[in-house]
């Protein structure tokens, strides 16, 4: 077993990125489904939307984009997510609809925050 010192603790670089109309809290190292992309698996993708980056304990809050901060990702895998059912009801006239629906999807790891 190691022991480290008490007041060890890990700094995590952290970033909030926007893509796909959502925002999403990212660091290195971290794999996320965001919405589609038009990439192909092995790209590396770059995100220039950064809302909020925090860096060495300081916070660095966009108005609204943080300026020269960018993240840099690859495309791990291109998907579909579960079926999700639609199902609409009328109750007087006996209307139904039944539908289906998987949401495309595309899996990225974030390789580096650069500011």
């Amino acid at each position: 077993m190691i022991l480290f010192p008490f007041p060890y603790i890990i700094h995590i670089m952290l970033a909030v990125i926007k893509t796909g109309g959502k925002q999403y809290l990212v660091s290195p190292g971290q794999k996320l489904k965001i919405e589609k992309l038009e990439k192909e698996v092995g790209d590396e993708v770059l995100f220039p939307e950064v809302l909020l980056l925090e860096k060495q304990k300081k916070l660095d809050i966009g108005d609204p984009l943080v300026k020269g901060a960018k993240v840099v990702g690859k495309v791990l895998s291109r998907g579909r997510g579960d079926k999700l059912i639609v199902f609409k009801f009328k109750a007087k006239t006996r209307r139904r609809v039944k539908k289906g629906h998987r949401q495309a999807f595309t899996e990225v790891e974030i390789k580096s925050i650069e500011n």
